[in-house]
């Protein structure tokens, strides 16, 4: 979601005896934003799955500085550090450099980040349940949404479709000739995962599938057959826009599934 901003005009005195318009960026507070697009209330009336990480951050970080509001400063953070997994690994003095962060709130980001993690440390029967493609773009699209290159990740499944796990497989392309189709079910096999998701970015930012996509498809349900292991789907995640939501799902579009 792209935030709005205004122009405001203000007179700044250059010497005594003259006076110039001047037009200065105006950044919006939080609270000047009507109350449908402010994070706060987006969380409270669709649920924290359906905010951008731009929005939860800024939650999270509460207030921004007299110059910029708490999304501009949300913003920032992943800019900076390529999405939401580069800000999980910066140490607290990296985090606190960015403008309106500062120690106190890097505390707090890193406080959030450790009990991310320690969901995926749970019990099975406590662990995140994946029931829609929905959800893995949820799970995922913080890490890859902003990757420069094609990374491939495999989300393992237990039988009742509960993360067991994430593992990056690639990066580079998705192709063949770069990634054998077994790599992917590696893990998998270790791990004796009853189903895998397979999820790859387009660093375009246009998640719509390539032939290539779908023939690689093809050969993972094949093998998956082979080893008894379920391939769930595989979701293309590239960027919101105008005509999309962001992410593709192949089997929602029957491409290289039965």
């Amino acid at each position: 979601m792209v935030y709005w901003r205004r122009p405001g005009s203000c007179t700044v005195p250059r010497r005594p005896d003259i006076v110039r318009d001047v037009t200065l960026p105006y950044y919006p507070a939080i609270r000047d934003l009507p109350s449908a697009i402010r994070p706060r209330e987006r969380l409270e009336a669709l649920g924290a799955q359906a905010l951008s990480d731009e929005e939860l951050i800024a939650i999270i970080l509460r207030t921004g500085t007299h110059a910029f509001n708490v999304l501009d400063v949300a913003r920032d953070l992943l800019t900076r550090h390529g999405g939401v997994a580069g800000m999980s690994r910066a140490g607290l003095a990296e985090l606190a450099r960015t403008r309106g962060v500062g120690g106190v709130k890097a505390v707090d980001l890193k406080a959030a980040f450790e009990l991310g993690k320690r969901v995926m440390t749970l019990a099975p029967e406590e662990r995140p349940q994946i029931t829609s493609p929905q959800e893995v773009y949820a799970l995922l699209h913080g890490e890859m949404s902003f990757l420069e290159q094609e990374s491939v990740r495999v989300v393992l499944l237990n039988t009742k479709n509960r993360v067991q796990g994430v593992v990056q497989v690639s990066l580079g392309s998705l192709n063949s000739s770069v990634i054998r189709v077994g790599e992917l079910f590696k893990e998998a096999v270790r791990q004796q995962a009853a189903a895998i998701v397979v999820a790859h970015n387009h660093p375009s930012g246009d998640p719509t599938p390539s032939a290539e996509d779908a023939a690689v498809t093809r050969k993972m349900v094949e093998a998956g057959h082979l080893l008894d292991i379920d391939v769930l789907d595989h979701i293309i995640i590239g960027l919101p826009g105008p005509s999309t939501d962001g992410w593709v799902s192949l089997r929602e579009r029957s491409l290289g599934f039965p």
